[in-house]
């Protein structure tokens, strides 16, 4: 169900407290019908992190409410949505995120990856405060988890880091092959030098090496 917001509500949303401020409207209205029960919004950003819209997905009973992905990202592609932030209340106000709480947020999370809509948030709310995911760094950790990320994709994602890692290795070793070539080079310069009589403090300064480098050669 969309939520009607009057232009004043359709703000940028530069922190936890800029969206708590409308969200806290929107739960004080809709409680007054449903006031012992879970809602989850969706609330859905431009580029500019401005509020598009936001959308009551789902109610449930005191404890829970229902998630599923589907419906949690069927308005924000529709809407085209670039970011998006989950809001949910809990009627008996304690504000600590149940296990529930987080596994919902992880799901959700990896599911935004894939559609390429980051989740930037996800709040729990009462008529007298709130707590944030992002702010308490629990988004950051969910953000790592391979709880719900797909077997195909996890094999993937290592497949790329271990060429990756190979492509490294091969420029380092390149690298440090060339560097010995170089050296080379600069030896048999400087045996060459030294055998038409140039001195040490010549031959260092047009080969680059060291004076230590340079009596070792025979």
């Amino acid at each position: 169900m969309n939520i009607t917001l009057t232009d004043k509500e359709k703000i940028r949303i530069m922190n936890s407290d800029d969206l708590y401020r409308i969200m806290q409207g929107i739960l004080l209205r809709e409680q007054r019908v449903d006031q012992d029960r879970e809602h989850f919004w969706a609330v859905c950003l431009n580029r500019s992190n401005v509020i598009m819209n936001i959308e009551l997905v789902s109610m449930g009973n005191v404890f829970s409410t229902g998630v599923l992905p589907m419906e949690v990202y069927s308005i924000p592609l529709q809407k085209r949505a670039v970011n998006l932030i989950f809001v949910h209340n809990h009627p008996s106000e304690d504000l600590t995120p149940s296990k529930e709480d987080k596994d919902v947020t992880d799901r959700l999370i990896q599911v935004g990856k894939f559609v390429d809509i980051p989740v930037l948030d996800h709040m729990i709310i009462s008529d007298k405060d709130y707590y944030s995911f992002a702010d308490s760094g629990v988004l950051s950790e969910l953000e790592m988890s391979l709880k719900y990320v797909p077997a195909f994709i996890q094999k993937d994602k290592a497949l790329k880091e271990q060429r990756e890692a190979f492509t490294t290795a091969t420029k380092v070793i390149s690298k440090q092959s060339e560097k010995r070539g170089e050296k080379r080079k600069a030896e048999e310069m400087a045996r060459m030098m030294k055998e038409k009589g140039y001195s040490v403090e010549e031959i260092v300064e047009l080969t680059g090496l060291s004076k230590t480098a340079v009596g070792k050669i025979k």
